[in-house]
């Protein structure tokens, strides 16, 4: 069959007899029996001391196929250790030749299982195997499967469709993960999307498999990226470019200098790497980031795509966002204005380079945007006003109140503030970094007050899973405020609801906070809210699938009837209201 003939591929062809020879000599012959021993004798195990063992395994039942198998594994693996062994030893060029011809007269017996091995070691060693090797092996699927890496790395640098379908699924996978992270039913303050450190993201199974099919590759490294830039403009997905730094910062761990040395991001990208890991730009640090951006020369613009993209990773933009609210904190209490703090100003300058990554990849217009000065004489000003705000309103709280009564907390927002997290990309990002903040530090006033400028913001920021992801988790700070009437109806009503019949990540957002705290909310609030956020025909089945959760968790809370008779009442007696049908 097919089979056998397989296991014997090529032997012919080295003069080496095979089955097929053996049924030919038996067919054409008069004695049977002194046939095979002949054949045995020619095509045995030629060593003078076996003439006599051979017997006596036979009388142990010891079949010949057992003998002759055990003492072919002996020698394969012998081999195998030579071939290591020559790849290592001798001048270049002589142990490459050595391999060279055992590949010329090994290849032919690829197709032998108990061989292939050998040959496989054999182009595994080789730097260069001969093209036509490569295109035999690259033609026939289970020889391209079996290839070690070392080979497939020859065959993808000419073949980037191939390379191409290698990598395209380890890319989805990497996109669907970070999704989940996003999505993920644990809400907490404590553990978020930002919270692993960049040394134990590198150690993800995708970074980890597209690390070691590049290995030190500069060829297949140049196509990752390529790929990268490439899906990033297409879907405008900002995880493509935590990967391109990943990547990069992965081989820069195992030390790979003949890719981070051409890599003209490498220093910029392992000291921003670094700000990553503390959650903050040091000055020492942001000097040295300054220097990078200072230092592109004229006829050189082009890297600033490659560090717009850098800058553009999500982990990347929340360390400059989080020094920046922090740096604006500590101008408020040195009384200095924005504009004076150059530090603050590089964080800027990053931000809109990050920011700007998928409009200079498109329009391959390689220069900084500009900055607008609004932004810096306006805008920031304006959030500081909102810290001091909270500095009164908690020191006033403290004096002792004459005849005048409690003073109310600002609850109007400056119309200018509203308008700029609707048109300035910077402003709405560092107006949203700020509103994680406040309610982060509990701040359920500052909150409540800047939360209406949410509903309309810049290419819905106020609606992307990052934020929503952030927000979901700081709000389980102010879970005892979700018992309270005016509150629940800012959040859900005056925010979340605006959206989620229009996008559904939003939708999804809301029933991952209520699963996480309906037992926080008024069952009177929390029945309308399980009915405005009935999955519709075009939910899709995440959606449905959390709604059915939370009805679960719902209907396990409701009282029962012999439960509800005997509670003695507290309160004022309610109207009575019909009990809805059971569903």
């Amino acid at each position: 069959g097919p089979g056998k003939a397989e296991m014997y591929a090529g032997l012919q062809e080295l003069g080496v007899a095979n089955g097929e020879d053996l049924k030919e000599t038996l067919t054409n012959c008069t004695e049977p029996l002194k046939a095979i021993e002949q054949f045995q004798t020619e095509n045995g195990v030629l060593l003078p001391s076996l003439q006599y063992a051979l017997p006596f395994l036979d009388l142990h039942g010891t079949p010949r196929l057992e003998f002759h198998q055990s003492v072919f594994d002996e020698l394969r693996e012998k081999l195998l250790e030579r071939v290591s062994a020559i790849a290592l030893e001798g001048k270049l060029e002589e142990r490459y030749k050595k391999l060279e011809d055992l590949l010329e007269k090994s290849f032919s017996l690829v197709k032998m299982p108990s061989i292939q091995p050998v040959v496989m070691c054999v182009m595994k060693h080789l730097p260069k195997v001969p093209e036509k090797k490569l295109k035999l092996v690259m033609a026939d699927k289970d020889l391209y499967k079996a290839c070690a890496v070392e080979v497939k790395r020859q065959i993808w640098q000419d073949n980037q469709a191939l390379f191409g379908d290698e990598v395209s699924p380890l890319l989805k996978q990497y996109i669907l993960e970070k999704e989940n992270i996003l999505f993920s039913n644990d809400i907490s303050f404590l553990q978020n999307f930002f919270s692993p450190s960049p040394k134990t993201r590198r150690q993800g199974e995708v970074v980890q498999k597209l690390t070691q099919m590049i290995g030190k590759n500069v060829k297949l490294y140049d196509m990752v990226l390529q790929f990268l830039r490439t899906l990033f403009l297409r879907t405008r997905n900002v995880h493509y470019c935590t990967l391109r730094a990943e990547l990069l910062m992965s081989l820069h761990d195992l030390e790979i200098s003949e890719i981070c040395t051409v890599d003209p991001c490498h220093k910029f990208t392992w000291c921003l790497d670094a700000c990553i890991r503390e959650k903050f730009v040091d000055n020492k640090r942001a000097r040295e980031l300054q220097g990078f951006l200072d230092g592109v020369k004229k006829g050189q613009e082009q890297v600033l795509g490659d560090l717009s993209m850098i800058l553009c990773d999500p982990f990347a933009i929340n360390t400059l966002a989080l020094s920046t609210i922090r740096h604006l904190q500590d101008l408020v209490g040195q009384d200095t204005l924005p504009r004076e703090s150059p530090d603050l100003l590089l964080l800027l300058r990053m931000l809109s380079l990050g920011q700007g990554a998928w409009d200079m990849i498109d329009s391959q217009v390689f220069k900084e945007p500009k900055m607008e000065a609004e932004l810096i004489t306006r805008f920031l000003p304006l959030l500081m006003s909102f810290v001091v705000d909270d500095h009164t309103f908690t020191v006033d709280q403290k004096l002792p109140s004459e005849e005048k009564g409690p003073i109310p907390y600002p609850s109007t927002i400056p119309e200018a503030f509203t308008k700029f997290l609707q048109e300035n990309r910077i402003a709405c990002e560092i107006g949203l970094y700020y509103i994680l903040h406040i309610t982060k530090q509990r701040n359920k006033n500052a909150f409540l007050r800047l939360l209406p400028a949410l509903v309309e913001t810049f290419s819905d920021l106020a609606f992307s899973d990052i934020f929503l992801h952030l927000l979901t988790g700081n709000l389980t700070l102010l879970s005892d405020e979700f018992a309270l009437e005016e509150f629940c109806t800012s959040l859900f009503d005056g925010f979340f609801l605006t959206a989620c019949s229009r996008k559904e990540n939003v939708h999804r957002h809301v029933l991952r906070l209520l699963l996480h705290l309906h037992h926080k909310v008024a069952p009177a609030k929390l029945e309308s809210l399980q009915k405005a956020l009935e999955p519709t025909k075009q939910s899709g089945e995440a959606v449905k699938e959390l709604h059915n959760q939370l009805s679960e968790k719902l209907e396990l809370r409701k009282p029962s009837p012999a439960e509800v008779t005997e509670t003695p009442s507290m309160e004022l007696p309610l109207p009575t209201v019909p009990t809805p049908a059971p569903r």
